[in-house]
């Protein structure tokens, strides 16, 4: 069922497309913005869905999937421009798939999947949305390299102890 939850997710995917091509041509003003925009969205949609109830078997699926997807490019295109180091996006990019093909483990397997976040991960994707905005903020605005540096290495810290804490709750899981 679209609604206005799911109507979100499906604009926060097609912001990924034209935030790289904003990045490409260097425009990193219009990249904060729709970066924000799109940041903002994702917590309207979920907000929205369970307001209105309107959470939808589909907005299950769009909502995580459209987050990836933005996070993984964010991640990926700075680091290929140079905005933000490689190893974090080789880090924040492999927990996010980590996470994926555990969940398909269980899914596949049959096995009960509740998903709630940890106070790590939902502190991680803080730390995540921060860095990309400072990154492309120091790149557009003003350089801001002492509290960029401390957001990355909080980002990489929180990322890998979220990462962990995932595994160990899908081997729980799996065991049961």
């Amino acid at each position: 069922m679209i609604n206005v939850p799911n109507l979100l997710s499906i604009c926060r995917i097609l912001c990924v497309p034209l935030f790289i091509i904003l990045l490409l041509y260097h425009l990193y003003g219009w990249a904060l913005f729709t970066f924000v925009a799109a940041s903002i969205s994702d917590a309207f949609d979920g907000l929205l869905a369970r307001l209105l109830n309107q959470k939808t078997v589909l907005g299950a699926y769009l909502d995580p999937a459209a987050d990836k997807l933005l996070n993984a490019s964010s991640y990926i295109a700075l680091a290929v421009m140079n905005l933000l180091p490689s190893w974090l996006a080789v880090i924040v990019v492999s927990r996010d798939v980590i996470i994926c093909v555990g969940l398909m483990i269980l899914f596949l397997t049959s096995h009960p999947l509740e998903i709630r976040p940890s106070l790590a991960s939902k502190l991680t994707t803080t730390f995540q949305l921060c860095t990309v905005i400072f990154a492309l903020w120091s790149a557009y605005v003003s350089p801001v390299p002492n509290f960029l540096e401390l957001l990355i290495w909080a980002t990489a810290i929180g990322t890998v102890v979220s990462g962990f804490q995932y595994i160990a709750r899908g081997i729980r899981i799996f065991n049961q």
